[in-house]
């Protein structure tokens, strides 16, 4: 049963690193948008992307929870590498957040960020999901 989870894990860990890695892209070209049916086309996408992304996130972490919760305290207490795993997943769900918040600073056409910024940002999401695949992979300690 536990390898059923852990594949629906992967599965919406999949979807939710899509959405992170495609939302940032389309702030890139927002933020350099200046006319007003760009703009609305550009809110759109990141309304609808943001939305499919929270659904990955939280069945994500849903089917995480229960592969912990499976797997048993003993388990986790005797495997260090998941709990930097789980660390770095917060710091994943922060950045999905600040996604969120980037979301609706440009449906308010609040966005201070240039385009160059958001190509930055645009990287760290591969960043975790380096950091989080060899955790779970190599379980370094």
């Amino acid at each position: 049963m536990l390898l059923w989870v852990k594949a629906f894990h992967v599965i919406f860990m999949v979807t939710w690193f899509a959405g992170l890695f495609y939302l940032p892209r389309i702030f890139v070209y927002h933020a350099d948008t200046t006319d007003e049916i760009g703009h609305a086309r550009f809110c759109t996408m990141e309304k609808r992307l943001g939305i499919l992304m929270s659904i990955g996130a939280a069945l994500t972490i849903a089917f995480g929870v229960w592969l912990l919760a499976g797997y048993g305290g003993a388990w986790m207490a005797a495997n260090g590498w998941m709990h930097v795993k789980l660390l770095f997943v917060l710091g994943l769900i922060g950045y999905h957040g600040w996604c969120q918040v980037q979301v609706k600073k440009f449906r308010e056409k609040r966005n201070t960020g240039s385009a160059g910024y958001f190509r930055l940002m645009n990287e760290v999401p591969s960043i975790f999901l380096v950091v989080i695949v060899i955790l779970a992979i190599v379980k370094p300690f």
